[in-house]
């Protein structure tokens, strides 16, 4: 991990030339690449849906006896593939999908002020706040917290794949709450599709800061190609198991 952290920091520099450069333009995607990606989310998201199915069910059966409410629960998130132009990114939104693990209705106030905190936390000269989410939040459900250690929240966002509003691989979609708080330059990580697992989860994940987590989504959008793709999806099962086992 120090590996990891002594690469993130060879960057700093260029967080700070693009904290000032308002209009950071990443490079285009060729057509291949845009269509080869697609075709891989269509069939890889088809087969995980198939095969996933039974553990989906028990996860909707265990939330639904746990506590209260919902089993899916629905968010706004921002679309990615957005122009770097974009006055208000925040206001093109699709309905993201996970399973609930929290209490029904949740108030979302305590997250919003702790985003806020980390991006705004997270300045050239600012505290290395690190992205670990709230501490003891009382919100989490006992098989909420158990779906969120082992990311199995996060598997009706194959359906959200099959829809084309996001990816395998990409920058995480962000809150529109969360964008409203961007700097410029964190604004490039939404010229890309959004998606399920990217450079951020297998390079770092909750020892990274806000603006270092930003940094690898701009390093993959420049690097991007089907291969880092897939790469990126293989890498991604041991370090979510890794993750999981140093908590």
């Amino acid at each position: 991990m120090n590996e990891v952290q002594g690469s993130v920091a060879t960057k700093i520099a260029h967080i700070r030339e693009a904290t000032y450069n308002p209009e950071l333009t990443l490079p285009s995607a060729t057509a291949l690449y845009l269509a080869s990606k697609r075709l891989l989310d269509l069939v890889l998201a088809a087969v995980l849906l198939v095969l996933l199915a039974p553990v989906m069910a028990i996860i909707a059966l265990a939330i639904r006896l746990d506590s209260p409410g919902p089993v899916i629960f629905k968010q706004k998130r921002v679309l990615g593939d957005q122009p770097a132009d974009e006055e208000h990114p925040e206001d093109k939104v699709f309905e993201f999908w996970k399973f609930r693990s929290m209490t029904h209705n949740a108030d979302q106030t305590a997250h919003q002020q702790h985003m806020a905190q980390l991006i705004h936390g997270n300045g050239v000269h600012g505290p290395a706040l690190k992205m670990h989410k709230l501490a003891h939040d009382r919100r989490v459900t006992r098989v909420g917290r158990f779906i969120r250690k082992t990311s199995l929240d996060e598997l009706p966002q194959l359906i959200n794949i099959l829809r084309g509003e996001m990816s395998f691989v990409g920058p995480r979609p962000a809150i529109p709450y969360e964008v409203a708080e961007y700097k410029p330059w964190h604004r490039a990580r939404l010229q890309v599709a959004q998606g399920l697992t990217g450079l951020w989860q297998v390079k770092g994940r909750n020892d990274l800061s806000f603006n270092e987590m930003v940094q690898l989504d701009i390093e993959y959008a420049q690097q991007r190609s089907f291969w880092l793709d897939i790469k990126i999806i293989l890498m991604t099962v041991p370090a979510v198991v890794i993750a999981r086992s140093v908590r």
